[in-house]
């Protein structure tokens, strides 16, 4: 199915906000397989301002936690309890990669496929393009769990 989620939509599914929510669009949605959303990297992102004046770039970490928040937006739709009282939480990740710097101006795209699902446990690959060359790659264990 392809449907197209705004940010209003987003906050819909992920517990994250500003300064912290780092998707701006779903392009494509197949809930509880997989999920190509959207980050535009811009000048006036907080992080920039320390990493690294002069020449910014997006710190990696960052990347990485935007494919997290696109697989918990594939997560979510899999688990029967009420959404507001839930949260997607790193377990692990495995053969994290880093390409090439992204950079202001870029366009994220961010694929991200769920592997497998053990009740609350998904094990994810994600993949991060700027213009169709890969940035960043990982594999990832999340958990969702109830917020406290």
């Amino acid at each position: 199915m392809r449907k197209d989620y705004d940010i209003q939509a987003i906050m819909e599914f992920l517990p994250h906000r500003y300064p912290f929510i780092l998707i701006d669009r779903v392009i494509k949605l197949v809930p509880g397989r997989e999920v190509l959303a959207l980050k535009n990297v811009t000048i006036n992102e907080p992080f920039f301002q320390g990493h690294f004046p002069g020449k910014p770039i997006m710190p990696g970490v960052l990347i990485i936690e935007a494919l997290g928040q696109a697989g918990g937006i594939i997560s979510y739709p899999a688990m029967q309890k009420k959404k507001d009282n839930l949260a997607v939480y790193f377990m692990g990740m495995d053969r994290v990669r880093f390409r090439k710097p992204v950079v202001p101006g870029d366009q994220l795209l961010l694929d991200v496929k769920i592997l497998q699902q053990r009740s609350k446990v998904f094990k994810m690959a994600g993949k991060a393009r700027v213009e169709n060359a890969i940035v960043a790659e990982a594999e990832f264990l999340a958990m969702i769990g109830d917020k406290k």
